[in-house]
């Protein structure tokens, strides 16, 4: 990224613009030395005991129990104001308009005029107020939600982290509870509240985001739908007073919504998003048998072995998944039985005496090319079957591989007929795979079939 990493950041900024509950606690007279005299415990930023982790133990998700357990669906965006609420709220409508119970059980406009007018006449099931450190304040109220069991509840902020003295520690494990009561759920989330790419972002925008959830929700949610705007547009909209009061426009242009930041927090989204797309595919695929390809994206597979060709064939292969934007995947399959029983006879007629030091060559050469895989980012594979096509293809089939690259083959004609031409036989297995071959170029080492 070309740009310059951005200075530090203010105290306090959680990267959503809103004040951190340490801005709060300061703004009201409440922090820890000023309570001192009173005893009170102390908190960190998230709003937890210095005790423990303020993130939930579990690193898992939870076992649910039997029965109807509600639908998940996740508005992800890269960044604050590109609509994710307005989304939310719109799909209450629509559900609303078709006779489903639909209630708001927490929103937050940020003082949004168009966000506040999208509400309606939805119902909102009223905060419940908390008292902490003499300060009231107000959450979601997770058991009015329970008792009033609507079809379909919007809860706004999915990693928001829950006032002491809540029953969850997280507003997602709020979520959990609603689902396991079978009630849907319609929420907002925004990427860099992701616990696995808390580092990257902090990296990207020079702020750490301190509220944060694990994966696995946005890996479960039965529907995750992008809510994507462009950065230079979504800047506008900020320029425009849509998103932050007038008086922090400036500070948030100049940091967190700089264009830069705002592409590489979009690339994470867009990837994240697509990432659930292709899991939700392959899991319909599996739960259909569905064994055909479906090319939705590309994925090349390269075969390679000992011979000094490989390196050529693993070079070709690399351009060509970098010019698809698709996953490399290098396999080497090591023959067992009669496949390896009748390599070695052919080795032996070739080289006879110096059979040795050429397997040991061999090994050597297999080696170099796996790691030269591994350089070029391919993932590596090592298998060992009786029938190297039918295991090129079958990782193909399970991977869901859309172009098989080797190299041409070299065997003499005797042979192909004491040994079979792998491509024929590959190309009969595979039929709705293309196939590759990497033809020597002039220069290249002599490297007959071992």
């Amino acid at each position: 990224m070309s740009e310059q990493k951005p200075g530090k950041p203010e105290r306090g900024n959680r990267g959503d613009g809103r004040p951190s509950p340490e801005e709060l606690l300061e703004r009201y007279g409440l922090r820890d030395e000023d309570l001192a005299a009173a005893g009170q415990p102390e908190v960190d930023q998230a709003g937890a005991g210095v005790s423990g982790d303020p993130r939930p133990a579990a690193g898992r998700a939870p076992r649910l129990s039997p029965g109807r357990r509600g639908r998940l669906r996740i508005y992800l965006a890269a960044a604050p104001g590109a609509g994710k609420t307005y989304a939310m709220l719109n799909e209450g409508h629509r559900r609303k308009s078709r006779g489903t119970d639909v209630v708001i059980g927490y929103v937050e406009t940020h003082g949004r005029p168009r966000t506040a007018e999208q509400i309606g006449d939805l119902e909102i099931i009223p905060r419940k107020k908390l008292v902490y450190r003499g300060l009231t304040l107000e959450e979601m109220d997770l058991e009015a939600i329970l008792a009033r069991h609507p079809q379909v509840a919007l809860i706004d902020e999915l990693a928001h982290t829950n006032v002491p003295g809540s029953r969850h520690e997280k507003r997602y494990q709020d979520v959990l509870a609603l689902l396991e009561a079978g009630i849907d759920v319609v929420t907002t989330l925004n990427i860099q509240h992701l616990e696995s790419l808390n580092d990257i972002v902090a990296n990207i925008t020079g702020v750490r985001v301190r509220e944060t959830l694990p994966d696995w929700i946005l890996d479960q949610a039965d529907e995750v739908e992008l809510i994507d705007i462009s950065p230079h547009a979504l800047r506008q909209r900020m320029k425009h007073g849509n998103i932050y009061p007038r008086e922090r426009i400036d500070t948030a242009l100049n940091h967190f919504f700089r264009e830069g930041n705002l592409t590489a927090l979009r690339e994470l989204a867009l990837r994240r998003t697509a990432e659930k797309a292709e899991a939700q595919l392959q899991q319909y695929m599996a739960s259909h048998n569905i064994a055909r390809l479906w090319p939705a994206c590309e994925r090349v597979l390269v075969g390679f072995d000992h011979r000094p060709h490989s390196r050529q064939v693993i070079r070709d292969a690399w351009r060509l998944a970098h010019g698809l934007q698709a996953q490399l995947i290098a396999v080497s399959v090591e023959p067992t039985g009669y496949a390896a029983w009748m390599a070695r006879l052919v080795r032996l007629l070739k080289y006879g005496r110096r059979l040795h030091a050429e397997e040991e060559a061999a090994r050597r050469r297999l080696e170099e090319h796996a790691l030269l895989a591994e350089d070029l980012g391919a993932e590596v594979l090592h298998v060992r079957s009786r029938d190297i096509a039918q295991a090129l293809a079958s990782i193909a089939r399970e991977r869901r591989v859309t172009l098989i690259v080797l190299g041409l083959p070299a065997r003499r004609r005797w042979e192909e007929l004491l040994r079979g031409s792998l491509v024929n036989r590959l190309l009969r297995l595979s039929s709705d795979i293309d196939i590759h071959l990497v033809p020597r170029r002039p220069g290249t080492e002599t490297d007959q079939q071992g």
